[in-house]
């Protein structure tokens, strides 16, 4: 119930003994500390849980992500503490919450001097990098080879910051990362040390441009609607009539292709012209209005999306095919996830930002070798706040205190922690701005969720299991006047527990 005791890890595998008490879990890493776990941790953008066939797509499917799924196990439950890029990616990194970790908002500034995941493991004796999206503004720190996009990057022909020194690259950006990702794997790093990976794909964010060989992918599929691709907001408060994110009325003609990217080269402009332009010429010839507008935007904007998401899909599958090849797989644990979930046209929507579920709910999946068994599930409450402190013990290290979230180590390992929270805390700052979701924080249980528009005033609570898809707030009805008060108490107590400052769900902050 919303009322149990959340407990934090901050007591768990502290000093020395908690380093002992963890080799002694996994012999191989006891006898030789260099036999630790190499960690893989692979990180899409935007991609959301039901945008893959291990979580039950019926719109695509994610062959090679599903080989995760089919090695280890998928999380039914994860969620995120905001759900925006930089901060999501901030909270990885810190295992704090946005308030406590100081990158609140996309054009905030990552604190670099603070201690992070990577600099602990670097401390002791890993290998680290990141390759990839980063989008923190900061250099990153903590890591031993740095090869990052520059802000959100762009999908073709990338530059990329090497360590400090501008790259350019010509391809497409979900390739390129994968071939740096695998010649770190092969070359670049000393095979005597375990290793980091950071993994960190551009792709699918907006502007969902496809590889120039997925150009037609899809072209004679119609992808399913959702059932509330026009939804009304009828039930719900003032921030879901006010936001500036739907799909029949706020993407743009760079968005749905009717322009093309700047950056592409002679060459790769008469490709995208040979696939685009014939769709856009008979777009324009169809004079469509209304609904039939709308089905058409939404048709475009999901099959760029999904065709993003096919490379992500067939690039991790080459990452994992090296790891079987190599060996390496035996002693690698390998993570996916992504920084958020993200609107696929549900509630007429694309981007993400609100605590609905399908922008709140992030995909999950870890394979771990000899500890987490093949095929299995959880449906524990888990969050993006536990991905540091999970990395930490996987690799014998003790927990900082005033880490915020718990390692899912125990989980993995197939237990049911008595004292595993029942409840999650979120929280969106970023108004005014793109989009215009307007600020909120709220509380997750398995069965319902309060959400809080602190500066309009506005209250919403839904009951999961009846309205999954959150269609009508019931906080007004008498019959659920009981849960209102519970989960009003316990939105309370999660502020003060995490140490959410008074002013900052408040009006005007």
């Amino acid at each position: 119930m919303p009322g149990a005791a959340l407990l934090t890890n901050r007591a768990r595998f502290t000093g020395l003994l908690a380093v002992h008490c963890v080799l002694a879990a996994f012999p191989c890493a006891a006898a030789d500390p260099d036999a630790r776990p190499n960690i893989l941790f692979i990180f899409s953008d935007d991609h959301a849980a039901h945008a893959m066939s291990c979580y039950g797509s019926r719109i695509n499917k994610t062959p090679n992500l599903d080989r995760i799924a089919a090695g280890g196990m998928l999380f039914r439950n994860c969620f995120c503490t905001n759900s925006i890029c930089g901060p999501s990616r901030a909270v990885v990194l810190t295992g704090k919450h946005s308030h406590r970790n100081g990158f609140l908002r996309n054009n905030d500034k990552f604190d670099g001097r603070q201690p992070t995941f990577p600099k602990m493991l670097q401390q002791a004796g890993y290998q680290t990098a990141i390759i990839g999206k980063w989008h923190l503004v900061s250099d990153p720190t903590g890591f031993d080879l740095w090869k990052i996009l520059i802000g959100l990057g762009t999908y073709y022909n990338p530059d990329l910051i090497e360590n400090g020194k501008r790259v350019p690259h010509t391809g497409y950006a979900t390739d390129i990362l994968t071939d740096l990702a695998l010649d770190y794997l092969k070359k670049g790093r000393d095979s005597h040390k375990p290793f980091l990976l950071m993994y960190h794909h551009k792709a699918p964010h907006r502007q969902w441009d496809p590889s120039l060989k997925h150009l037609t992918l899809l072209d004679d599929v119609t992808i399913p609607e959702p059932e509330n691709l026009f939804d009304d907001y009828r039930g719900r408060g003032t921030a879901a009539h006010v936001q500036q994110m739907e799909v029949a009325r706020d993407l743009t003609a760079r968005d749905l292709k009717l322009i093309p990217p700047k950056e592409l080269t002679s060459d790769q402009l008469r490709q995208w012209n040979a696939a685009y332009e014939p769709k856009n010429q008979a777009f324009r010839a169809a004079h469509l209005s209304g609904m039939d507008l709308a089905r058409w935007k939404y048709q475009r904007y999901m099959k760029d999306y999904l065709r993003c998401v096919a490379s992500v899909d067939e690039n991790v599958g080459r990452v994992l095919d090296y790891l079987d090849q190599s060996g390496l797989a035996k002693n690698t644990v390998v993570i996916y996830s992504s920084d958020q979930g993200f609107f696929l046209g549900d509630h007429g929507w694309f981007d993400k930002r609100f605590m609905y579920e399908e922008s709140y709910r992030m995909p999950l999946l870890v394979r771990w070798p000899g500890v987490i068994k093949a095929g299995s599930t959880s449906d524990a409450l888990v969050s993006n706040l536990d991905f540091a402190e999970t990395f930490l013990e996987m690799a014998g290290l003790p927990v900082p205190r005033d880490m915020q979230g718990q390692s899912l180590v125990p989980v993995l390992g197939g237990r049911s922690p008595s004292d595993w929270r029942t409840s999650l805390y979120y929280h969106y700052y970023d108004y005014p701005a793109v989009h215009m979701v307007n600020k909120h924080d709220g509380v997750r249980t398995a069965d319902y969720k309060l959400i809080h528009f602190f500066e309009l005033g506005e209250w919403e609570l839904y009951d999961l299991h009846k309205d999954p898809h959150e269609m009508h707030s019931v906080f007004a009805e008498p019959a659920y006047a009981p849960v209102a008060r519970d989960l009003q108490a316990e939105l309370t107590r999660l502020r003060e527990l995490y140490a959410v400052p008074a002013d900052r769900v408040s009006p005007g902050r």
